[in-house]
């Protein structure tokens, strides 16, 4: 009962904390008062059972614990004139009341904050993480991740119009999408640490992106990022050995890939397709469909991968995006045709290790075992991730004794 309730607030806790900071204007002070009435019905309901309507119920807790803290502020009495005029309409209604939570994804990835503090701020407000568990998610200390949300609260504050209108809401709305994917990419592909993984992360970044999902059903955008996490976290128990070691995706035991999540990956991601390849999400779920439609590596159709990865650097061209067209290249045209793609890069991904690693990949490809063993080992003193750095020396000390 208790493990039910928690799980319930935590799925109620946005809309309420939107509504309110949408009703009030004030963030920080909406998010302060849902968390006292959290506590409230975590303390209240196991005791006495579950109201009739939860959401009307932490939504009229915490806008009376709102209301009280403002009246108590004689420094704040311009807001308390401007909350004596709101309080002359009628209180929130949650039962009628539209759900805010799209409200707080899109005040948390305001374009005036960085990724990293939208990310924060997003697994706070939206995800209910504490920060404790922010910043152990991205091993930073507790102190630091407080004042990285408490920088990106204090930035939202001072802007006269943080909501989004009609005009700015596509434009946030790729700001949502671009912070749940790098929060999913962190968790996938650890950049520093033992694990190569954080579960948690990419766990909380599906379970996120499900309720944007959810609120945007028709969009195919938030389809096609559904499609692609769920098509690559399908991947993860085949993505590590005993010990914990990497195992790259041509080596991989398909049998182990998770059969639920590919089949939901790949309805999601035929339904993103069918409205057009003419966004970024949705061309890299097409790409993670390609592969998951293949029972064996050798049996991956690579053409199509190429031809996807070309549509996907006409309409979104980055580094990273040209990384893995060349290994597409790679498979199609052969090796030399990916190295010399890959030649691009030495001025934009200098002292990347994935470009070493990828160069190493293809050397290996062509015989070139030397030039494979260097690049594999310039890649490993350039990560920071500790399962990649153990990969890489191993592959280059097969390559010095074969």
């Amino acid at each position: 009962m208790v493990n039910e309730i928690a799980l319930l607030l935590r799925e109620l806790a946005p809309a309420t904390v939107g509504a309110l900071t949408r009703r009030f204007g004030d963030f920080d002070a909406a998010e302060d008062a849902v968390q006292e009435a959290m506590l409230a019905a975590a303390t209240q309901w196991p005791r006495e059972g579950l109201p009739d309507d939860p959401r009307a119920w932490l939504t009229r807790v915490a806008q009376r614990r709102l209301v009280d803290d403002v009246r108590s502020e004689i420094a704040r009495r311009a807001r308390e004139d401007a909350v004596a005029v709101r309080e002359a309409r009628p209180p929130i209604d949650a039962a009628r009341d539209r759900d805010d939570t799209l409200t707080l994804f899109l005040l948390c990835c305001h374009p005036v904050l960085s990724p990293a503090a939208a990310i924060a701020l997003t697994l706070r407000a939206v995800g209910g993480l504490t920060t404790e568990e922010i910043a152990r998610a991205f091993l930073v200390p507790e102190s630091t991740m407080g004042q990285r949300i408490s920088r990106a609260k204090k930035r939202l504050a001072a802007l006269d119009r943080p909501f989004a209108d009609a005009d700015a809401a596509p434009e946030r709305l790729a700001a949502v999408l671009h912070v749940l994917y790098v929060m999913f990419a962190e968790g996938h592909t650890a950049t520093t640490g033992d694990s190569l993984y954080r579960t948690d992360l990419s766990a909380e970044a599906i379970r996120l992106t499900r309720v944007a999902h959810r609120l945007l059903p028709d969009d195919p955008e938030v389809t096609g990022l559904l499609a692609l996490m769920l098509l690559t976290d399908a991947r993860r128990a085949a993505r590590t050995g005993p010990a914990g070691e990497l195992v790259p995706l041509a080596d991989q035991d398909r049998t182990r890939w998770d059969r639920a999540r590919l089949t939901e990956g790949l309805r999601l991601a035929t339904e993103a397709i069918a409205h057009g390849l003419d966004g970024p999400y949705r061309v890299q779920a097409a790409i993670a469909a390609v592969h998951a439609e293949a029972d064996r590596a050798e049996n991956t159709d690579w053409p199509r991968i190429l031809l996807l990865y070309n549509i996907f650097d006409r309409i979104a061209a980055n580094p990273m995006v040209t990384l893995n067209r060349a290994v597409a290249v790679a498979m199609v045209h052969g090796p030399h045709a990916g190295l010399e793609l890959l030649a691009t890069l030495d001025d934009r991904l200098p002292d990347h290790h994935r470009l070493a690693a990828v160069r190493g990949h293809l050397h290996e490809m062509a015989g070139e075992t030397d030039a494979a063993i260097t690049c594999y080992t310039a890649a490993a003193h350039r990560t920071a991730s500790t399962p990649e750095r153990d990969y890489l020396l191993l592959r280059a000390a097969r390559l010095r004794t074969e």
